[in-house]
């Protein structure tokens, strides 16, 4: 399941920036600080799984 959850905190991260861009390109503040707040919660999952990998091996 660990693959599974990487891509799917990469998705997450990968609509962040998107949504921020948006947010940047129409001026819509609050659809850019959604897409901030979408990229570090992936980013923190993703440092989960990085620490559950180092548990592993």
């Amino acid at each position: 399941m660990g693959n599974e959850d990487k891509t799917r905190n990469k998705v997450e991260e990968v609509r962040g920036e998107a949504k921020e861009k948006v947010g940047s390109l129409t001026g819509d503040e609050g659809l850019e600080r959604q897409g901030e707040r979408d990229q570090s919660k992936a980013n923190l999952k993703q440092a989960g799984e990085k620490v559950k990998d180092a548990f592993k091996d």
